[in-house]
């Protein structure tokens, strides 16, 4: 745990030097006055609009990244709308010169009836 960005063994480090330089008496004064500056500091508005700009920076690229995002599936929306509004040839345009298919060929046709025996098959040749 960090206070400050001072770590444990750093805060104790400043402990024992404080108390070696103040001394057991004065240590608990100037704990009570870093205690109450401390706390002014923490409540101050600077503090509150220090925390809330720090917090705004740490969330600024993923904010940065959702409009990017937004505007790509933006971009995206307009570029198939605009493909799907954009006139087509027509059929008409494209077959100039070709034959037409014929109907049949496209559709299904049901199976033949069974070949009796007095029916020739199809498949031999008539000699």
């Amino acid at each position: 745990m960090e206070i400050l960005g001072i770590g444990p063994s750093e805060l104790l480090f400043i402990i024992i030097i404080a108390l070696i330089v103040l001394g057991p008496k004065d240590m608990q004064k100037a704990g009570k006055t870093v205690g109450r500056w401390l706390n002014s500091i923490v409540r101050s508005d600077g503090w509150k609009a220090f925390q809330q700009t720090s917090k705004e920076i740490r969330t600024l690229p993923t904010k940065l990244m959702r409009e990017a995002n937004m505007e790509l599936a933006e971009t995206e929306r307009e570029m198939r709308k605009a493909i799907d509004t954009t006139p087509k040839p027509s059929a008409s345009s494209q077959s100039r010169g070709l034959p037409r298919p014929q109907e049949t060929e496209n559709t299904i046709q049901p199976p033949s009836a069974k070949p009796t025996e007095t029916d020739p098959d199809p498949n031999e040749k008539n000699s």
